[in-house]
């Protein structure tokens, strides 16, 4: 599990890689989600998860969960890409101490939570659901920005156009089939009750 979320954290710090800094900071859905934001919120949360709830807290100032506003998901102009990563490496560096020095059933208490007594071991999980997550919005948003996708650098492969452009072309006539807008076709109508 420790290794998957070492990976995991990598993959998504790749992601960044050979991008402008335009282009990790700017919102690429409705909601504002960018690559450098997602790296900033995951640093903070790992900070959190893996340190302040058991009672081992980061070293940096990190803001208070009751004031959660959102900030910790997009990066302020003053704040640099090497500031970023590098307050991400520390967290997760903080985050392995904790992993190795107390025992999966060790006690966190997390104040926001319904339920806020906790063990480290679910919490190892929470984070690694939390990162896995993420990085998969990070290669969604980095294939929006240049078409590059993989898990990792190495299994990254050369963009083929034609044949992603044959491909989407394939799903989008089985969408259009499947509600019945198939070029040439009939719209086929269906009541909202199925009938």
């Amino acid at each position: 599990m420790r290794r998957q979320l070492t990976v995991t954290r990598e993959a998504l710090v790749w992601k960044l890689d050979g991008l402008s800094e335009y282009d990790i900071r700017r919102p690429l859905t409705v909601t504002g989600t960018n690559l450098l934001g997602l790296v900033k919120h995951l640093a903070t949360w790992e900070a959190r998860y893996l340190g302040e709830i058991f009672g081992r807290p980061f070293s940096e100032p990190l803001p208070r969960w009751q004031d959660a506003d959102g900030s910790d998901l997009w990066v302020t102009p003053d704040e640099t890409r090497g500031q970023i990563i590098g307050f991400y490496q520390r967290a997760w560096k903080h985050a392995d101490a904790t992993i190795t020095e107390l025992p999966l059933d060790a006690a966190g208490h997390v104040p926001w939570w319904p339920n806020p007594d906790v063990k480290l071991f679910t919490m190892i999980v929470q984070l690694l659901q939390d990162t896995t997550r993420h990085a998969g919005h990070a290669d969604i948003l980095r294939e929006q920005l240049d078409g590059r996708t993989g898990v990792t650098a190495e299994y990254e492969e050369q963009i083929d156009t034609a044949a992603r452009a044959a491909h989407r072309t394939k799903i989008e006539r089985a969408a259009q089939a499947a509600a019945g807008n198939a070029p040439g076709g009939a719209t086929r109508f269906c009541p909202p009750n199925g009938d």
